[in-house]
């Protein structure tokens, strides 16, 4: 689907997939709001994408929901939701030493969020508009540290097959990355971020780990593709056959 002239909102837009995605859709003559808690983040986002007048930066916490209502209320009309974001902080430790508010942030950014994001972007989308997420294949492949990730993964995934059904003929998917190249590796594997990377990469069946323009590619197929809907796109260069 051409996406020429469509209002595309990119929570998560600041930096990885999200900023990979925002350039891929100014490229195709979109325009884009990149939204993410800190402004000077998107200030950055804002000059790396060359600052083009198709390009709007707005700071907003979507954990928290009057911020998610003022965000549409200042926005209007748009045609595309899509939602990147993801707190992890703290996330990813063994049951004994892992902090409850560290679970809370991981579910408030990967399942609140993104309801939220439902609830007051769907009466402001075109009908034929479409909501992305991220989920991730810790749903499918957890390992030892991110029990958390992994459930929420899977609530994520169950949410949209419920809002493909509820909010018809607005279609809702998921795109499930694997291991990609972001910044929130650091947050996973500190100072052995590329060595941890490497290893992955040499048990792939593509034998690479994957790029955030791999990721702003499935999502760009998802927004417009109008026979797909509460489907969950993975692209994670054959993690789930390890």
């Amino acid at each position: 689907m051409e996406i020429r002239n469509q209002k595309i909102l990119i929570v998560g837009g600041g930096s990885g997939m999200g900023l990979a995605l925002a350039k891929s859709c100014l490229s195709g003559n979109a325009t884009v709001t990149i939204v993410g808690r800190s402004m000077e983040k998107l200030k950055d986002a804002s000059r790396a994408l060359g600052n083009p007048e198709a390009l709007r930066a707005i700071s907003a916490d979507v954990t928290q929901e009057h911020q998610v209502a003022d965000l549409f209320e200042e926005i209007g009309h748009i045609d595309h939701i899509v939602s990147t974001a993801a707190d992890i902080d703290g996330a990813y430790e063994l049951l004994p030493a892992l902090d409850l508010q560290a679970a809370e942030r991981v579910v408030a950014s990967k399942f609140y969020g993104p309801l939220l994001l439902a609830k007051y972007g769907a009466p402001v989308l075109s009908a034929c508009g479409s909501i992305t997420y991220t989920s991730g294949i810790a749903a499918y492949r957890p390992a030892a540290r991110g029990s958390v990730v992994a459930a929420v993964n899977a609530a994520l995934e169950g949410l949209v097959r419920a809002l493909a059904v509820e909010l018809a003929p607005i279609r809702v998917n998921a795109v499930s990355p694997g291991w990609v190249d972001t910044p929130i590796w650091k947050l996973v594997a500190g100072d052995r971020k590329e060595e941890t990377l490497q290893a992955m990469a040499e048990r792939l069946p593509v034998g690479r780990v994957g790029q955030p323009g791999d990721i702003a590619d499935a999502i760009r197929f998802l927004m417009g593709n109008m026979f797909t809907t509460g489907t969950v796109l993975h692209v994670e260069g054959g993690h789930r056959l390890i």
